[in-house]
């Protein structure tokens, strides 16, 4: 969607540069999210554009991984009228649920991220929802900048920009990145 784009260039969480993905992979875009959000009429809008699109799956609960979904997850609950909790690192870099968290066996969700590359967050969300007898209707990102390249979640995905963003492997770097320091700008 152009007008999501535009927010990204707006609030300037759109980055260029040399950036290591939390995915190992390096990339000269990096889209930072938590510029994008902090501006809450901004937020709500997007998210309420991300909420539009999971409508459809009728799920009981958003759920989202930590950091970067918490803002989008909640923001999504709000504008479905539905309970959020998110799963968040337990310390080796994996997710765990916590919190006092639970999930029902047979409870509805859709999971809600801020962006995704290769999708491994939301699918270690997805594993412990269906770990935990829940089942999984649906998951939504603002950005998926993965080309196309996200692996099977087992239930539809949806996103509001979709972008072949180049990433390059540590030992295949282009000349203009070799030599340069990769900044993380993530929350990892």
């Amino acid at each position: 969607m152009d007008k999501v784009l535009e927010y990204f260039h707006k609030t300037g969480a759109l980055l260029h540069g040399h950036f290591l993905l939390r995915s190992g992979l390096h990339s000269r875009e990096f889209f930072q999210c938590a510029l994008l959000l902090q501006d809450a009429a901004i937020a709500s809008e997007v998210c309420g554009l991300l909420a539009d699109q999971l409508r459809p799956y009728p799920a009981v609960t958003v759920v989202s991984p930590a950091v970067g979904g918490i803002i989008v997850g909640q923001e999504v609950a709000r504008h479905l009228g539905k309970k959020h909790i998110f799963v968040e690192k337990d310390g080796d870099g994996g997710l765990v649920l916590r919190r006092g968290f639970q999930i029902k066996p047979g409870e509805q969700f859709v999971v809600a991220e801020d962006v995704v590359t290769r999708g491994g967050r939301v699918q270690e969300t997805i594993q412990i929802i269906r770990d935990h007898g829940g089942i999984v209707l649906a998951a939504g990102s603002i950005v998926d900048r993965s080309g196309g390249n996200l692996p099977d979640f087992g239930c539809p995905f949806v996103s509001l920009v979709k972008m072949n963003v180049e990433t390059f492997s540590p030992d295949n770097l282009p000349p203009d990145l070799v030599g340069s320091t990769a900044i993380k700008p993530g929350s990892k």
